[in-house]
């Protein structure tokens, strides 16, 4: 009986499998973004995109199907749609923040403050160092993984927060590169903490609305177009708004 009783309490097998399947990416994820912040200069323009083919990789021979990961041909259409109507919605907001005098200032980041340099971000580092990985890592691989242990509820959650803390080390330096947000949260140690904290729950609060869609549509191309726009539209209007307030 005290034998059936434990049988009956352990978890199936495939069960156990699944759980160590999120260990690995969660601790995968981890090094990746430990690797491309605090090495080397070209540690972080490659490290995300490896790793995310890798993890690709890794959970397909783990059993995760397609759908499962967002890239089913059949789920296309509707992820185009619900793409194009992400990306207008945004193109919108930032057009809008872009313009008003009270969101302008935080338009104002160093790094996009030439035409050209933005442009080459919006179209080329973004997309392929940042968005796609980034995408297939977290709402394709971890959202996969972790739907197959906790269910949608367990997605939202836990892959939002570690979406979201996943940009901590990316943001350490926010607030002294844009001026808008050095002036809302001040310097000094104080600011950046501050800094730091309002990236995390804005990314987390992202994650959200990209696993939204990406549940909605059944594809990654809706996240993804969304994603880009927020941060490709977001350095084109930053550029914009640097070369019309220094002439």
């Amino acid at each position: 009986m005290l034998q059936q009783d434990l049988e009956e309490a352990a978890p199936p097998r495939h069960k156990l499998h699944a759980y160590i399947d999120v260990a690995v990416v969660v601790v995968v994820l981890a090094g990746t973004n430990l690797i491309a912040h605090f090495t080397t200069a070209w540690a972080s323009i490659v490290t995300v995109p490896v790793a995310a083919v890798v993890l690709l990789a890794l959970v397909r021979r783990r059993g995760l199907g397609w759908s499962e990961l967002g890239l089913s041909p059949r789920h296309w259409r509707r992820g185009s749609i619900y793409a194009l109507a992400a990306v207008g919605l945004v193109l919108a907001v930032v057009a809008i923040g872009a313009a008003l005098p009270m969101t302008r200032p935080f338009f104002l980041a160093d790094r996009y403050a030439t035409i050209s340099g933005a442009l080459i971000a919006s179209m080329i580092v973004i997309p392929l160092q940042t968005v796609i990985p980034e995408e297939l890592a977290f709402r394709g691989v971890l959202h996969g993984t972790l739907d197959r242990v906790y269910g949608a509820r367990g997605v939202f959650a836990a892959g939002s927060l570690l979406f979201g803390m996943w940009h901590i080390a990316s943001s350490l330096g926010l607030t002294s590169s844009n001026r808008g947000l050095s002036g809302f949260v001040g310097g000094g140690v104080v600011g950046q903490i501050v800094g730091i904290v309002l990236a995390v729950v804005a990314t987390a609060a992202a994650g959200v609305v990209f696993t939204w869609l990406r549940r909605r549509s059944g594809s990654l191309l809706a996240p993804i177009a969304l994603h880009w726009s927020v941060n490709g539209a977001g350095a084109l209007a930053a550029a914009i708004v640097w070369h019309t307030t220094l002439s």
